[in-house]
């Protein structure tokens, strides 16, 4: 499968531009006072839009706010120069071939997408990918008659959000609804402009909340849905059954580049947040904890006395962060961020995200089977051949744990640490080898440093043995240090050997 962002271009004809590249809930902070004035209407669908048989009501009144978005970049190419044109005594007899010019041809490319009026003075909301790197933007209002410049207010890549601005006194802007409201089944429809066809509406249902891990931008949250999307509809809109803004157009899952069912948009609740961010402060802050988060699966929350794998695993805490100030620890579940339940790794880290730097926030954690609520004041996202000698064979060890039967580890000496690009300050025993029918094939590797056992610290091979023998079982839980971060793996041994 392929991810198709859906801008189309093309100096003829529209083309698919392809690229193969965290939504959230209702934003936990006020929005500032000099926030665009857009119109909310959170409440739920009445049961007689629901059963509304005429999807003709809701294009009336959500399509006057789609625009077509055409763009042009002036694309360099470099000219040809055979060597000895620029001989002088060759110019002197033959002249100059190209009259003294010596830059780049230059060349336009066009491209298209959509976008929505948000607000009654000319604020646009599109995908950053259908205006990145434009020269001239033009944005032509759903008479088809109306074409207006455009600027570039801000662009947040990470989301694929960008905002844009034209000025016609009043324009039909568009109502806001709530996308953490939406559900699974609800009726949507998508318009924009596909192809360049002119503007175009098409029904289907909601498919999916909360998609991400579909590596298209940094945060991730999509709505999915089966209304067709094609090329050219990237920044249109995703309104439900009273034609409230749900979502914005972003990405399709294709074979071939064309509509097959599954598309993405951004939730309006995150397109929001950016939108107010980058026209208040020019540039999109995201919240800061300080720490690395995993997924809890079946395996870790039986370690850690959850009841079930919802929450976030907190496997390490960096120094002097708000995670530390607020006393978080390794080893830590978090259940809830500012009494809001999270669900996954992915989840916390969208809500720490939309949440304003130097917020004060409640974390409920679960720490040693026991429940506890801690405060944190939120930071600002920073701008974001090995020889055997010390080591040792598990297999030799009689006694052991079987959980690490197979494993070869070793210690962390000069010469492990420039094999494996270990840093300096992470101490534990250095994973060598691990045979394929050992209980950590697959969840160890090597140059993996285990740093934990059963939440005793090991510095070397030795210190690892000892935990090991001490645990005398078939189950380990192993904190480790990979490609610069830490996390917890569970480590069973099959019952009968």
């Amino acid at each position: 499968m392929k991810i198709w962002r859906l801008a189309a271009g093309g100096l003829a004809a529209a083309a698919l531009v392809w690229l193969a590249v965290e939504h959230s809930p209702l934003m936990t902070r006020a929005w500032a006072a000099s926030a665009p004035k857009v119109v909310v209407n959170d409440a739920p669908l009445s049961p007689s839009v629901k059963a509304a048989t005429s999807l003709a009501p809701i294009v009336k009144k959500a399509a006057p706010s789609v625009v077509n978005i055409y763009t042009t970049k002036r694309v360099k190419e470099p000219v040809m120069v055979m060597p000895f044109f620029d001989d002088p005594i060759f110019r002197h007899f033959f002249g100059d071939p190209w009259g003294g010019e010596r830059l780049p041809r230059e060349r336009r490319e066009q491209s298209l997408g959509s976008g929505v009026i948000v607000t009654e003075d000319g604020y646009i909301l599109t995908n950053n990918h259908v205006v990145d790197g434009a020269d001239e933007i033009k944005v032509a209002l759903a008479d088809e008659k109306t074409v207006l410049n455009a600027k570039v207010v801000g662009k947040d890549p990470q989301t694929d959000i960008a905002v844009l601005k034209v000025e016609n006194g009043k324009l039909p802007a568009i109502t806001l609804g709530d996308s953490d409201k939406v559900e699974v089944g609800d009726l949507v429809l998508a318009i924009g402009n596909p192809f360049g066809v002119g503007q175009t509406v098409t029904a289907g249902i909601v498919s999916a909340k909360g998609r991400g891990g579909m590596g298209i931008v940094d945060y991730e949250d999509f709505i999915q849905t089966d209304a067709s999307i094609n090329p050219g509809n990237s920044g249109g809109a995703l309104v439900d059954a009273e034609g409230r803004l749900v979502g914005i157009n972003t990405a399709i899952l294709s074979r071939s580049g064309g509509n097959q069912g599954v598309g993405f948009a951004v939730p309006i609740n995150l397109a929001r947040y950016v939108m107010d961010r980058l026209i208040t402060d020019g540039k999109v802050t995201r919240g800061y904890l300080g720490v690395l988060i995993q997924p809890v699966t079946d395996a870790l929350a039986k370690e850690f006395k959850l009841k079930d794998t919802q929450g976030a695993l907190v496997s390490e805490v960096t120094a002097k962060s708000p995670a530390a100030e607020a006393g978080l620890k390794e080893g830590d579940v978090i259940l809830e961020f500012n009494g809001k339940k999270v669900t996954d790794s992915r989840h916390l880290r969208l809500m720490v995200a939309q949440t304003a730097p130097g917020s004060k926030v409640t974390l409920k954690v679960v720490r040693d089977g026991k429940e506890q609520t801690l405060t944190a004041k939120l930071g600002e996202l920073p701008s974001e051949g090995l020889a055997r000698s010390g080591g040792w064979s598990w297999p030799g060890r009689r006694g052991s744990s079987d959980a690490l039967r197979g494993v070869d580890l070793g210690n962390p000496d000069a010469r492990t640490r420039r094999q494996f690009d270990l840093p300096l300050d992470v101490q534990g025993a250095v994973v060598l080898s691990v045979a394929p029918d050992s209980p950590a094939a697959g969840a160890l590797q090597p140059g993996d440093v285990i740093v934990e056992i059963n939440r005793q610290r090991v510095a070397n091979a030795d210190e690892a043995f000892e935990a090991a023998q001490k645990a005398r079982g078939q189950r380990l839980l192993l904190r480790v240090y990979r490609d610069g971060a830490m996390r917890f793996v569970v480590i069973e041994a099959p019952a009968n050997r």
